[in-house]
């Protein structure tokens, strides 16, 4: 399967002795499985087993389905409005002095609203009983091609999802580097703040030594950075994955996100700090896209 979008559109029709169909189906981003299915007065079978093929296809998004029918003549009903026709006729009669017959009498039933057909989102019992598997059969041919079309878009989310994570590896690597200066820089800037109030030199270096350690293990984004690593590629294999990925996705950028923050947090350079609002930056990326993904 691998990743599939949950945005797409697709369309199927067909037609029969008793008139034609035409299938649209449409989904976009949704947290689960949210169908709106739309279907002509007496196709309820139809929308039944439909429902069944899109939940077996489908996980996650909003879905659109909408049926149209167009019966043929003899399945839509027609009949005569015979008030309309008679003053017609009467008008006809009025004007000519003889009576409408003929090719006036057909001119006169050619007359919008004479003629009235049976609405054609009604289907009659015995013609929707042959036309459920017809129907049916066409609507899953719109469901295949709906799926091929959020799996087409899927392959270019797994290639961004991807180059995301390439690039929170390549900072998180910059962040080690960074990082293997945080005790240095510390240790530095403490000794300078402490010399500037104890001119006398009252604290011992000792004491100096022991809080320049307490300040470095609170400063230590040691743990961090390995969960960074270790998230990148559990994402890796969720993008590797045949099953629906998106919500794993959404919570891993949740994580990747709490790594970066907590860094920046601990951060005693300004090369640290930077690089931890990079990863913020491509993070947000990462968890924008991966909203798009089933």
């Amino acid at each position: 399967m691998g990743v599939s979008s949950m945005t797409g559109f697709a369309r199927s029709h067909g037609e029969a002795d008793w008139g034609s169909w035409v299938w649209e189906g449409k989904s976009v981003n949704g947290k689960g499985l949210d169908v709106r299915l739309v279907a002509p007065t007496g196709a309820e079978e139809v929308e039944k087993r439909m429902r069944k093929a899109i939940a077996a296809r489908f996980s996650r998004g909003n879905f659109q389905i909408s049926l149209r029918l167009e019966l043929s003549a003899a399945d839509a009903g027609l009949t005569v409005n015979m008030a309309a026709l008679k003053s017609l006729m009467d008008a006809y009669e009025q004007a000519d002095g003889a009576l409408a017959t003929g090719p006036a009498l057909a001119t006169l039933m050619g007359v919008k609203g004479v003629i009235e057909a049976g609405s054609n989102s009604e289907m009659r019992r015995e013609v929707i009983e042959g036309a459920v598997d017809p129907l049916v059969k066409s609507g899953e041919e719109m469901l295949a091609a709906l799926a091929a079309n959020r799996d087409a878009e899927g392959e270019a989310l797994s290639e961004l999802l991807f180059g995301h994570l390439n690039e929170i590896e390549r900072l998180s690597a910059d962040a080690v580097m960074f990082a293997a200066d945080q005790k240095e820089s510390i240790a530095t800037k403490y000794r300078e703040r402490i010399a500037e109030f104890d001119s006398e030199g009252a604290v011992s270096d000792d004491r100096l030594a022991t809080e320049v350690a307490v300040l470095s293990a609170k400063a230590d984004v040691s743990e961090e950075l390995d969960r960074l690593t270790a998230h990148v590629q559990a994402g890796r294999e969720l993008l590797a994955s045949d099953s629906a990925v998106g919500r794993n996705l959404g919570f891993l950028a949740q994580e990747l996100n709490r790594e970066a923050n907590t860094l920046c947090s601990k951060s005693a350079s300004l090369d640290l700090t930077n690089a931890g609002l990079a990863l913020k930056a491509v993070i947000d990326q990462f968890k924008e896209q991966a909203a798009n993904v089933e």
